[in-house]
């Protein structure tokens, strides 16, 4: 993680900057409804996957096919800036955090709060991918079909 800045409560200069871009978010999508938010959200996934840079845009570009071919019922979006798909309620299933954002040594695929990949009293929710190899993707492909099974 960045470094810490000595106000608000300890959030680091990156951490604000993603919560400040998450309110932007949410304030561009004010007042659209249905097939027009829709649009709007899908495009800004597709521009913040276009941002990224070397391995971070290789490996968004490879999960946004993934999620759409394997899930096609989740909708993209952005999440505090990373590429998004939520289920129909708009919740978040499943994003990608590029290493870049926080400078970090590797991006993760996370699967939030309503993924259905529920295990027991413990299970992952989060793998970090240095690169999508052919066993990666087919990972993924299964990781994305079990946490966001159709109807």
């Amino acid at each position: 993680m960045a470094d810490k800045t000595s106000g608000g409560a300890d959030f680091s200069d990156d951490e604000k900057a993603a919560m400040k871009q998450r309110a932007e978010e949410l304030k561009a999508m004010k007042g659209l409804k249905g097939a027009a938010k829709l649009a709007k959200e899908n495009e800004a996934c597709v521009e913040a996957i276009e941002k990224l840079e070397g391995t971070d845009r290789a490996i968004g570009q490879r999960v946004h096919v993934i999620v759409l071919e394997e899930a096609p019922h989740l909708r993209p979006k952005t999440f505090y800036g990373f590429p998004a798909y939520a289920n129909e309620d708009g919740k978040v299933v499943v994003f990608y955090q590029p290493a870049s954002k926080f400078k970090t040594r590797y991006g993760t695929v996370t699967f939030d709060e309503p993924a259905a990949l529920d295990d027991g009293p413990m299970w992952p929710v989060s793998f970090a991918v240095l690169e999508v190899t052919d066993a990666v993707e087919a990972k993924l492909r299964e990781l994305v079909r079990t946490a966001a099974p159709t109807g």
